[in-house]
């Protein structure tokens, strides 16, 4: 495997519209939210690791979940995980893993991938990764896996991409945030408009030129530290500064800046699972389009619904469309699926009330 080739797989996220499985104690990336046996970021690892050598993985989490990493992953060490003190969004974290990976290896060509998603066709996925590697090693850009959009989802952004531009690898022209309806149609009948995954790909000089030249502040911050890096004294430097960082993504600071910015159309089936509809896409379904994680289902007169519970539970189920179903301990959600957006307002509520 190239020695050159590394990843940070960013786990930090709390995953709360996947209430009441997903929760601030254990997110959903640390589950195995589709039944396959592996969590999903376990999954990650995995994918990744076909490509790049294992030890070259570093993972960015919360200080409070390095003991659940630790246990699902026992291959990595203490140095690859990579722990933020305060969740500051993408850019502060990227910047920071950047720079170690840099101190370490000034060769370096990374990746920068979410620990949620799902990728089917793992083979296409590592074809897609090496053709990224090896423009990155090359030339100075700044890349982002594309995905082609199957209908006008308004959950996604989308990156706009040079229509002329015959080339494997496309010039970017500009980011575009999460459309309505009616504009991401649009966008699909333009033909030159890709879902924004979050995956990111760039040798480490070429990323932090940038942030030294569009976050300054940010750089200077890091850098002030970068001395510490990948020593003992690193914990103590983190801990003082790392929540002086602004809190803001790597889209915004950087890539919506940068004019060395280009996309790779992804060949490999994506998922973001970021909803409990966005998994039901990806489960199989039964022949009245119900999908069942884990326990045992019979439904008369029920379609289209989600239903996870616990391992060889009996389910029963009559009379509902549409519905996503979890029960979790001492919790029970039944809640519409076109309203799903609508259970992360939901958990905000009920913390707020249980604070009162």
């Amino acid at each position: 495997m190239n020695k050159n080739y590394y990843a940070v797989i960013m786990a930090g996220g709390v995953g709360s519209r996947f209430w009441p499985v997903s929760t601030p104690e254990f997110p959903k990336q640390f589950h195995d939210m589709l039944g396959t046996g592996e969590t999903l970021v376990q999954k990650t690892f995995t994918r990744l690791s076909q490509l790049i050598p294992k030890e070259n993985i570093l993972i960015l989490t919360n200080d409070k979940y390095s003991d659940i990493l630790k246990e699902q992953l026992p291959m990595i060490t203490n140095e690859q995980i990579v722990l933020e003190p305060d969740m500051r969004n993408t850019a502060p974290c990227i910047l920071y893993a950047s720079m170690k990976i840099k101190k370490e290896n000034p060769n370096a060509v990374m990746i920068v991938a979410p620990s949620d998603h799902w990728i089917e066709d793992e083979v296409q996925f590592v074809s897609n990764l090496q053709r990224a590697f090896d423009s990155c090693e090359s030339d100075n850009v700044l890349m982002t896996l594309g995905i082609i959009p199957t209908f006008p989802n308004t959950g996604y952004g989308y990156i706009e991409f040079n229509k002329l531009d015959s080339r494997q690898i496309k010039k970017v022209v500009q980011f575009r945030e999460k459309p309505d309806y009616q504009t991401a149609k649009t966008f699909i009948q333009r033909r030159n408009f890709l879902w924004n995954s979050g995956i990111f790909v760039w040798n480490v000089k070429s990323i932090l030129e940038a942030f030294e030249k569009f976050q300054p502040e940010m750089y200077q911050l890091f850098q002030a530290g970068y001395s510490t890096f990948n020593t003992q004294e690193e914990k103590q430097f983190i801990a003082e500064n790392y929540s002086k960082a602004e809190n803001i993504s790597i889209d915004y600071a950087v890539m919506e800046k940068a004019d060395n910015v280009f996309i790779l159309p992804a060949t490999f089936d994506w998922n973001d699972l970021g909803t409990w509809g966005s998994l039901y896409d990806k489960l199989p379904k039964d022949e009245c389009d119900n999908a069942m994680v884990n326990g045992n289902l019979f439904v008369e007169n029920a379609t289209n619904n989600i239903i996870r519970t616990n391992p060889n539970k009996m389910v029963v189920i009559g009379g509902l469309d549409d519905f996503i179903i979890v029960d979790k301990d001492d919790v029970l959600l039944i809640y519409p699926k076109k309203k799903e957006q609508e259970i992360k307002q939901i958990v905000a509520k009920m913390n707020a009330k249980k604070s009162e």
